[in-house]
């Protein structure tokens, strides 16, 4: 085992540091907590001394000299008192606020990071860092960092008495010192490396339980109940594994600090007899030493625990310093940057992050009129896909330029950019709340009035008027109360809500039976109306009408024009694809 490298030690500190920023709102809080604090602890430190002139009182039976002193006691333990109880709430008031500030901050940042991010990262780790390991700094924040100026003070105050007490004795008693602190230092970095792979471990346990409960449909008709229940305990057995070596490592450091302290206060009460002290200075003297060493003890618990929240944050921050997009809030969009509905692909190509050796897009070149309704049609993997997130820059280009009304797409602000987008995919998500808050997630500010004619318009109404509360019907998570045509319907409202310049429909009745496709294309037709449309179809009957037709295959360009140009091809794509569904 070696002493962690002064690098690695300026990271902790750099880490630290920039954790504290979110304390500096709150410095006149926590100003007035570590008054309290000082407060409390020289009160405390003021014992053992008052005690020893207590037992040299008694000694002289002095009785006057022994009330005062019982009266001074008394007057220590109140301030004590009332200084501990304004330290604490004082403390926690301060971090409670820094943390939400923090939370906040983590998930803010964290919802503003671009797709490629979350193309890496589980949904259960992720939450993961913001409750578990958040929470290991709300101990910090609240009762560790007090607990570690209080013991700081204690010793550095506790020292102060003894010297003044007995240089010699003291000189003595500290001889062991240098080497519990040494110990301390390389047990806390074993620790911290130790804290940091349980954080881990939990993290991916975490991941296991809500990739588990989201599929949970899946799980029981595949009947896969105990091998997810293996695969938790797999998990969960290895946190337990590696908090148990964590717990040796501290154990151990313990019992050295113990065995430290306790060897330190025999040989002080030793050396102490042997110069002839005073029983009241030797009582002082041993309070003192005991205060002293259990403060040590206890600094070994809190870098423990400070280690621990060190190892956390590194989780944190490694989120925050993911660039993120350059999002703003949308309030009106500038004259420049309102779309008209033209759209061109030039030279486009492109691979996913961290399979660049694997083309998507190769040079892809596009137009789409304004108003224009273009299909995207070609085998499952040809990239229409890829298309739609190009068109709402979830991505950027590997090679080439995507244009709108002929302005680079970078040149528009980006939240203004997919502001003026809608999509429509073939798996809705709803969110758990009421179809109204569905519905309204395409306009924020939309009255109940502007949202009953959005589910009109999206032939949505006839079902939801049909439910006891309506509107304020709860749908469940990720809207399993209704079916899959309700909730295409109720996308589709959610779009209309929002006036789109842009309409992207991604396969969205694929999945659907004939009764439910022919009320969400009928929905579709109407939101189509007087806007540019991207329509992606395997589903070739739903898409004769389309002004233009882009076949694609292996990220090219094969084929394009209207339904009857393309099936009058011979041996095209197109007609290969349409002769296969028609024919069945």
């Amino acid at each position: 085992m070696t002493l962690p490298s002064l690098t690695h030690n300026k990271k902790d500190i750099s880490r630290s540091l920039r954790l504290f920023k979110y304390l500096q709102p709150y410095w006149a809080t926590i100003a007035a907590g570590l008054l309290f604090l000082v407060t409390s602890s020289l009160a405390g430190l003021a014992f053992p001394e008052m005690l020893g002139r207590l037992i040299d009182a008694s000694k002289q039976d002095n009785m006057r000299s022994i009330n005062v002193t019982g009266l001074i006691l008394l007057g220590l333990l109140t301030i004590q008192s009332i200084s501990s109880f304004f330290r604490t709430f004082l403390f926690v008031k301060a971090a409670e606020k820094a943390l939400a500030t923090l939370r906040q901050t983590i998930y803010n940042h964290l919802i503003q990071l671009p797709m490629h991010f979350f193309l890496t990262r589980r949904v259960g780790e992720l939450n993961s860092r913001i409750s578990s390991d958040i929470t290991l700094l709300q101990e910090t924040f609240t009762t560790t960092l007090a607990e570690f100026i209080r013991q700081l003070l204690t010793i550095v105050g506790g020292l102060i008495f003894l010297m003044l007490t007995s240089i010699n004795l003291t000189i003595f008693m500290l001889a062991i010192l240098p080497v519990m602190v040494i110990v301390a230092v390389i047990f806390g970095h074993s620790i911290r490396h130790f804290s940091k792979k349980v954080q881990d471990q939990i993290a991916a346990s975490s991941t296991v339980v809500e990739e588990t409960l989201q599929g949970i449909f899946s799980v029981k008709a595949f009947a896969n109940e105990f091998r997810e229940m293996r695969r938790y305990r797999e998990r969960t057995d290895e946190a337990a594994n590696i908090g148990i070596q964590n717990g040796k490592y501290r154990a151990a450091l313990s019992s050295f600090v113990i065995m430290g302290i306790f060897g330190a206060l025999v040989a002080v009460i030793w050396r102490g007899a042997i110069i002839g002290l005073d029983t009241g200075k030797l009582f002082s003297f041993v309070l003192y030493s005991v205060f002293i060493g259990s403060s040590i003890g206890s600094l070994t618990e809190i870098y423990a625990s400070l280690q621990k929240s060190i190892g956390a944050t590194e989780n944190l921050f490694a989120i925050l310093d993911e660039p993120a997009e350059p999002l703003l809030p949308v309030s009106s969009i500038a004259p420049e940057d309102i779309l008209q509905g033209n759209i061109s692909f030039r030279n486009v190509s492109f691979s996913y992050p961290g399979r660049e050796d694997i083309p998507v897009l190769k040079k892809m070149s596009l137009h789409v009129n304004a108003n224009q309704k273009v299909a995207l049609v070609g085998p499952s993997g040809a990239g229409k896909s890829t298309i739609v997130s190009l068109l709402l820059r979830l991505y950027d280009t590997s090679g080439g330029h995507v244009y709108f009304d002929n302005k680079d797409s970078h040149q528009f602000p980006l939240s203004a950019l997919r502001s003026q987008m809608a999509t429509v995919p073939q798996d809705v998500f709803l969110f758990g709340g009421t179809i109204l808050e569905n519905i309204a997630y395409g306009k924020e500010d939309a009255t109940e009035d502007e949202i009953i004619e959005a589910a009109k318009k999206a032939n949505a109404w006839e079902f939801i008027e049909r439910l006891p509360m309506g509107l304020h019907t709860i749908v469940g998570e990720r809207g399993m109360q209704l079916s899959g045509g309700q909730r295409q319907r109720i996308a589709i409202a959610r779009a209309v809500l929002k006036e789109p310049r842009i309409l992207i429909l991604d396969e969205a009745t694929s999945a659907l039976d004939a009764e439910s496709e022919k009320l969400v294309q009928d929905a579709l037709n109407k939101l189509m109306e007087g806007r540019t449309s991207i329509v992606i179809a395997h589903r070739l009957a739903t898409i004769r009408q389309a002004d233009k037709i882009i076949v694609i295959d292996k990220g090219t360009i094969v084929e394009e024009g209207t339904h009857h140009e393309l099936v009058n091809i011979d041996y095209g794509l197109y007609r290969n694809l349409c002769e296969m569904q028609f024919t069945q």
